[in-house]
């Protein structure tokens, strides 16, 4: 049996600001912190998504991740401060939320049609 790890990164100025907004669009602190310009959260077993400083680079990431409880996922976001930036519907009804971190990064959930 083949094990897929994914590691997806996100480029950011600002270490400090950047981990506490994903803190609170993740809802948990980072899984581990490789080093001192890195922050990783494990998404779900063997998927990451990092934050890294390389601020020549940020604002240029974009990511979606399928989740199974997008009705839930999205409000316990707000709660927590952070509204999605863009809401679609594609024609096949599947949803999706688009949140930006503050160097204009997208992280999006998507979710199955109602």
């Amino acid at each position: 049996m083949t094990t897929i790890d994914l590691f997806a990164g996100i480029p950011v100025r600002d270490y400090a600001s950047a981990a506490a907004w994903y803190e609170r669009l993740l809802g948990a602190p980072p899984a581990f912190l490789p080093n001192d310009v890195e922050a990783v959260w494990e998404l779900a077993e063997h998927r990451y998504v990092f934050i890294e400083v390389r601020p020549e680079h940020a604002g240029h990431a974009m990511h979606t991740v399928f989740v199974d409880d997008f009705d839930a996922r999205i409000p316990q976001i707000a709660e927590r401060g952070l509204e999605p930036d863009e809401r679609e519907t594609y024609d096949n009804g599947v949803r999706k939320a688009t949140f930006r971190d503050p160097d204009g990064n997208e992280l999006a959930f998507g979710g199955a049609p109602l």
